[in-house]
């Protein structure tokens, strides 16, 4: 029987198994819309395109899966660039699904058309304008399997109006082949045993993991290498949660806003074992002195990013999983020869004796609420069992230093493009991918009035989210820079036209709270937690209160701003 384009779209997203698309109609996607009250999956309203996109991005965290977002053409499109961005920089799986005007009208400025194929190319993995309606099919099968596999990262389909009308035969290709795109999984046999050698000789080796650990499903790989082996573990941002956050070998995040320990174990190592990263300028510092004494090994499923930013020793080329689990095979006839439990006591010793002269800290306070306490009091009354999403900024950092994340997928942050406005549609997304977890989207005042309107679709579908204001009046970030290098020129980072967060959400039909007193704030923060529906936490914080540590920009990561 043949099928519309329509038709053929929304059985190709059932096959792919996808749960859930967030979009937002028009025009040029009414046809997909008009089939919708078919479709396998649920569709979830937002109330703007970025919201969409973020959304998606949230759930591909949360749950490991591909997300998936529709919008229209025009504005629609480009609605979603800075969320296609922010996911392509973080490599997260997502597929746009954007409306286009009729193929005739392509390239005569027709109503609401713009070029996101042209205007995407550089921040997806991959992008299509499907012409054809027999080789839709194909091209939707193509773009989940390019979004999921190798490093993955965002694909955008373009789809004109007329081709979502054209009816022809659905045929569904059971298998993938792309002759240029051939990611390669398995690494190397004689560099893991390279590698492994070089873990055996080691006296002072730390292990560097980053987001490809989570994505590639290899935490409980390094997990067991690193307690096996009694190698102290850091990561990056993105990284958080892909081993113990409570785990004696656990030194915290490293870089900019990395703890003391973390920096200093880089630069006195002399190896590291960099898995699922990508040497980030806010994570090496000054790269000239990143790692100085170090044998570097590095593994990544994308050839491009080995050698890009910093020189390494041992590059090896392959699936994260596959590669610890081919260390773990080469290690273990070494588990009896070798006492790594002595012969590292000595490092583990010094990187104790850092943590404990410079630890994760803030001065107390009995008149005003401390940010980190905020988040402190979080993991406290959570168990550290919640996904926590976050805005961009001081916010951000304070979740990342103060709430122990133990598990993979539970930490939710725009890393690489820091996209202010990404955390509350993310914890939507994240939500609806984890419909008994408890979502909390730790927020300053600035990031959360970005898209604050969806509000509307948090209530709409009765998503228990709660929602903290770290509220300080200021665009914390920016401001604490200018008072540390710009003579504290305040300019344009003072938030004086505020909103009453609390009236806000009792606007859209949600719960607000507010916090102002050090003494309420276990009582109210319970309180919110237990509240079902979606909930604002209007928090009052120290209005000047900086992230320590703190690495100048340039600098080495020695060079520490300490409280």
């Amino acid at each position: 029987m043949e099928l519309s384009g329509a038709q053929i779209l929304l059985e190709c997203l059932k096959r792919e198994g996808v749960e859930v698309v967030f979009g937002f109609p028009g025009g040029a996607v009414i046809d997909i819309y008009n089939e919708l009250p078919n479709a396998s999956f649920k569709h979830v309203l937002v109330r703007h395109e970025q919201a969409a996109i973020h959304a998606a991005d949230g759930y591909a965290r949360a749950s490991g899966k591909v997300g998936c977002c529709l919008v229209t053409s025009g504005p629609g499109a480009t609605n979603t660039v800075t969320g296609i961005a922010t996911a392509y920089m973080d490599s997260i799986p997502v597929v746009i699904l954007t409306g286009q005007v009729p193929t005739p009208l392509i390239g005569n400025d027709a109503f609401q058309e713009v070029d996101i194929v042209g205007i995407t190319r550089p921040c997806t993995k991959h992008n299509f304008l499907v012409k054809d309606v027999t080789k839709l099919a194909h091209t939707i099968r193509q773009a989940f399997f390019i979004a999921r596999s190798g490093r993955p990262g965002p694909v955008l389909v373009d789809l004109p109006k007329d081709v979502m009308q054209t009816k022809t035969e659905f045929v569904w290709p059971e298998t993938v082949h792309m002759r240029s795109y051939n990611p390669n999984y398995k690494p190397h046999p004689g560099q893991i045993h390279k590698v492994a050698q070089y873990l055996r000789d080691a006296e002072r080796p730390l292990i560097y993991a980053g987001g490809g650990v989570i994505s590639s499903h290899a935490n409980e790989a390094l997990t067991w290498l690193a307690r096996k082996l009694r190698i102290p573990v850091t990561a990056t941002l993105m990284g958080l949660g892909c081993f113990p956050g409570e785990d004696p070998l656990w030194l915290g995040m490293l870089g900019m806003h990395g703890t003391y320990s973390a920096n200093m174990a880089v630069n006195h190592a002399d190896l590291v074992l960099a898995v699922g990263a990508r040497f980030d300028d806010r994570v090496t510092g000054k790269v000239s002195t990143f790692a100085p004494n170090a044998t570097l090994v590095h593994i990544d499923i994308d050839p491009t990013s080995i050698q890009k930013n910093v020189s390494v020793h041992v590059p090896i080329v392959s699936d994260c999983r596959l590669a610890l689990e081919a260390l773990k095979e080469a290690l273990t006839p070494s588990l009896e020869e070798y006492d790594f439990e002595e012969g590292h006591a000595p490092w583990l010793s010094k990187i104790a004796a850092w943590g404990k002269e410079h630890p994760l800290t803030y001065k107390p306070s009995d008149e005003n609420i401390k940010p980190q306490h905020v988040v402190e009091l979080l993991h406290e009354l959570t168990h550290g069992d919640a996904i926590i999403a976050t805005e961009v900024g001081q916010n951000q950092m304070w979740a990342a230093q103060f709430y122990k994340f133990n598990k993979p997928n539970t930490f939710l942050s725009s890393g690489g493009l820091g996209t202010m406005g990404y955390g509350f549609p993310a914890a939507i997304g994240a939500q609806f991918a984890c419909p008994g977890k408890l979502v909390i989207d730790v927020a300053g005042d600035g990031s959360i009035q970005m898209n604050s309107q969806e509000l509307a679709t948090s209530v709409a579908y009765n998503l228990g989210i709660k929602i903290v204001i770290l509220n300080n009046g200021f665009l914390g970030m920016v401001r604490q820079w200018q008072e540390l290098f710009y003579q504290r020129n305040y300019c344009e980072t003072c938030m004086d036209a505020q909103p009453d967060f609390v009236k806000l959400a009792e606007a859209y039909g949600a719960k607000g709270f507010r916090i102002t007193r050090p003494a309420d704030l276990r009582r109210g923060l319970q309180e919110a937690l237990e509240t079902p529906g979606t909930v604002i936490v209007d928090v009052l914080v120290e209005r000047e209160e900086n992230v320590y540590p703190m690495v100048p920009a340039g600098a080495s990561l020695t060079d520490m701003l300490l409280v």
